[in-house]
């Protein structure tokens, strides 16, 4: 077993124990690699999940092993360490991580973290949600084609309403698109948003796109997953490493990068040379919050026409103007 090494950073010392476990094995990256990794891109991942909640994906033996998630820091941590109160759909409490500086998420790593699950608010401000994440997820026997056509439409869209969107890849097989907003709306009228977004995808593009929230209802049509933007929910961060035997990273990208990035050659070993080589492509974001008026207009519309509310994840309570939470081929016929 090898010596610990310490890492200085942010004024403090962080030991990382067992540097040379191999974490990932397809290029058989240890510890130490990941932690090195983050100090290469803490710039650009601190400006995107610097001062929010954090879930920890936790995987002591390395990607493929045994892993749980954990929402509440563990009792004994050091006394600088930064957590918040975070609230379940059912109202249950815990103190989460909180992404304060890059100590904290080599802190993190040294438990054997391989994925940060970012709440969209700041830990000061938890009742301000202040990103909109559109979770572009594919169904089975959706191609990585149709999803970079339906991020190029959803980019559309949000520019006809003017709305400045951002992409980075999932680290996965998906893509993701963000908003950075302007500091004044809850979790409940993003989610809202995130409705309205998908069904008028859906409207313009059905034959690609799809807001049907219950599996037998998509086909092989990408799946606009409005849930994602549920309050509480997470979603994986920008620049945080999949447990993957190839550690592959959840990167944001350029959108004149969206017709030819290969999502699996974004790794621990290629994206710090990216971020060196040319800059951070959600530079600037934080400066230029949009509004979530033109969605959010979108979405009274669609009450106004009739339409209820799209289902909620199953842990959720029953919300108001919600239809039935039942699979329309088990809803009872009158």
């Amino acid at each position: 077993m090898s010596e610990a090494v310490v890492v200085e950073t942010d004024g403090v010392e962080v030991p990382i124990t067992s540097p040379d476990k191999v974490f990932f094995t397809e290029r058989a990256e240890t510890k130490l690699d990941l932690v090195r990794y983050y100090q290469a891109v803490a710039g650009p991942l601190l400006g995107t999940i610097q001062g929010r909640p954090l879930l920890l994906e936790r995987y002591p033996s390395g990607a493929g092993g045994k892993s749980w998630f954990q929402k509440r820091v563990p009792k004994s941590v050091p006394p600088w360490l930064r957590t918040t109160v975070v609230s379940t759909p059912n109202g249950t409490t815990s103190d989460a991580l909180v992404a304060a500086d890059l100590a904290h998420i080599l802190w993190a790593v040294n438990l054997g973290c391989l994925g940060f699950h970012v709440w969209p608010y700041h830990a000061e401000t938890p009742e301000v949600t202040d990103e909109l994440r559109i979770d572009l997820d594919p169904s089975p026997g959706v191609s990585f084609e149709q999803l970079r056509e339906a991020a190029a439409l959803t980019r559309e869209l949000l520019a006809e309403l003017g709305i400045e969107a951002h992409l980075k890849t999932s680290g996965s097989r998906g893509l993701h698109v963000y908003v950075r907003l302007e500091p004044r709306w809850d979790g409940y009228q993003v989610r809202a948003s995130a409705v309205a977004l998908a069904r008028e995808l859906e409207r313009r593009h059905p034959a690609l796109i799809t807001a049907k929230w219950w599996k037998e209802e998509r086909g092989a049509r990408v799946f606009v997953d409005f849930n994602q933007n549920a309050p509480h929910k997470t979603v994986f961060g920008a620049w945080c490493v999949r447990p993957r035997a190839g550690a592959q990273v959840s990167t944001p990208i350029r959108w004149d990068e969206l017709g030819t990035v290969e999502p699996d050659d974004l790794t621990i070993a290629t994206v710090p040379a990216r971020v060196a080589e040319r800059g951070d492509p959600w530079a600037g974001m934080n400066e230029r919050p949009q509004s979530l008026e033109p969605l959010l207009e979108r979405s009274r519309q669609d009450l106004a026409d009739g339409l209820m509310d799209a289902p909620w994840p199953p842990v959720y309570p029953k919300q108001p103007n919600e239809p039935p939470r039942v699979a329309p081929s088990r809803a009872k016929r009158p």
